[in-house]
């Protein structure tokens, strides 16, 4: 299997896309300036963010960086298309993206699909190779994936064109069985292993360690809840309103973090880190500050003492399979 070097945080770009609103022109381009400022080295795109946008703009932030110094992923699964029905005016927000629908997307986890969408995903980013190429969310479409498209970025993978590939899903379970039944390098995991959710540690982490593969965890702040010092009212979690049990337990959290000098959102970041399997937390930015401050998260290290303490309340998920000086 191929290892692809990281580092520990990344940048997830869908808001290059316009993900919920629109970047406007005189932010979006100091965003990857800032994150390579900052120390970050990889870059998670796809297709569906923004109808192809940002990995456009993706593109035109690594133009004239050393290609050997950073590494990029996208994803396969939804080719997108003219749409035949777009009318001026029309945008894609009801799919998060404020950008015009001039395209739509169509599910396609065949070998010629995933073939499709690679040379499309190169010619947006304009590279020549990727270096990590995921299965995007085939949760209705295990089959199909496994049929087509792992072996299509099997044979994609001996030819050089991209230098490892996996999944990548907001659920663990599928990405287990991936991991048990095919020969993939590495997996994407949004929200199942966190300080509020440790679902993965019960079934792909161990799965992981076992098989010698990479996890890269996304969605560490479960959508907004653990992204401040103390979640308030409003705070939400996977997208709906947050339950008030888990508004207690992160204002807990950060209440034993407190005394230590450490916040939810360095937390956040820093929990999957201490797995064994997990190499990379990829986090969103909407700004150039905002990547640098998130480029930032991983460091100070949480102390021992610290985590030992959340252990100890039950604060922190079962099913920890990792030394506490890990990172």
């Amino acid at each position: 299997m191929a290892r692809v070097e990281r580092g520990p945080i990344g940048y997830g770009v869908a808001a290059l896309g316009n993900l919920y609103a629109a970047r406007p022109d005189d932010v979006w381009p100091g965003i990857v300036p800032a994150a390579w400022e900052a120390g970050i080295r990889y870059f998670d795109a796809a297709p569906h963010y923004g109808l192809g946008l940002a990995e456009e703009r993706l593109g035109e932030g690594l133009r004239g960086l050393p290609r050997d110094e950073y590494v990029v992923s996208t994803k396969v699964g939804r080719l997108l298309e003219p749409n035949p029905e777009y009318r001026p005016g029309e945008t894609d927000i009801a799919n998060l993206f404020d950008v015009p629908s001039t395209r739509r997307r169509r599910l396609d986890y065949s070998r010629d699909g995933v073939l499709r969408s690679v040379e499309d995903s190169l010619n947006r980013l304009g590279l020549d190779r990727i270096d990590i190429l995921f299965v995007h969310d085939p949760d209705e479409h295990e089959r199909e994936a496994l049929d087509g498209a792992f072996p299509a970025l099997e044979e994609l993978r001996s030819q050089g064109v991209i230098r490892s590939y996996g999944a990548g899903m907001n659920q663990s379970a599928m990405l287990e069985r991936f991991v048990r039944n095919t020969d993939l390098d590495v997996v994407m995991c949004a929200g199942r292993y966190t300080l509020l959710d440790g679902t993965a540690g019960a079934d792909l982490l161990p799965a992981a360690l076992e098989r010698g593969v990479d996890v890269v965890i996304a969605a560490v702040f479960n959508s907004g809840i653990l992204a401040t010092d103390r979640p308030g009212a409003g705070a939400t979690f996977d997208y709906g309103a947050a339950p008030a049990a888990l508004v207690e337990r992160a204002g807990r959290i950060a209440d034993v973090a407190r005394p230590y000098g450490f916040t939810l959102p360095q937390l956040a970041v820093q929990f999957p880190l201490r797995h064994p399997a997990i190499s990379t937390v990829v986090l969103g930015a909407e700004t150039p500050e905002q990547i640098v401050r998130n480029a930032g998260l991983a460091e100070p290290r949480v102390p021992d003492a610290l985590w030992a303490e959340l252990d100890a309340a039950g604060l922190t998920p079962p099913n920890i399979l990792h030394p506490l000086s890990s990172i």
